[in-house]
């Protein structure tokens, strides 16, 4: 590969499983083994409040404050989101795991009975979230299955009594 590549030549897309050789199920079991927080991507359009359970989510940048998630090309949420042009992420508290379950699924209402405010840019914030931080979308890049989504941050919080919802080998903990 050139050294000069761009990000972009690196991705893999699904034609280059087969061809790479890694096996999609091993993949996940070996990268189960580093442990992740466990987010709550969330904003709100005309037909209220969307959401989607993240756990591909990372600091970006300092200056400027940029940070970043990943969603999934089949997401039915992002769409939604991404035509407001904002996003809150909410860092799930260690007892929201029935939270985290309610906006893994696809379809609903995944706020119904969720109680949550609305940040500076208007986006959801969770009642009891660990730590939050209300972004605009700086860009979006194409990631293989996913979207790489880049946030440039406008505000952010943190509950410093809580823990963190965490996933690990598969498991929350």
């Amino acid at each position: 590969m050139p050294a000069q590549a761009t990000a972009r030549e690196h991705l893999a897309t699904a034609d280059d499983d087969a061809a790479s050789g890694v096996d999609v199920a091993h993949y996940r079991r070996v990268l189960g083994h580093f442990p992740s927080g466990v987010t709550v991507v969330a904003s709100e359009d005309a037909d209220g409040p969307a959401g989607f359970a993240c756990q591909a989510f990372s600091a970006l940048s300092l200056n400027p404050p940029l940070v970043l998630f990943s969603v999934g090309h089949t997401s039915t949420t992002w769409p939604r989101i991404e035509a407001t042009g904002r996003f809150c992420v909410n860092f799930l508290a260690e007892d929201h795991e029935q939270l985290c379950r309610a906006f893994a699924v696809s379809g609903g209402d995944k706020f119904a009975g969720v109680s949550w405010r609305r940040s500076e840019l208007g986006s959801p914030i969770l009642a009891g979230a660990h730590g939050w931080v209300d972004c605009t979308i700086e860009a979006t890049y194409p990631g293989g299955d996913h979207t790489i989504v880049v946030g440039r941050v406008h505000g952010l919080d943190a509950d410093g009594d809580s823990n963190p919802l965490i996933f690990h080998k598969g498991t929350f903990g």
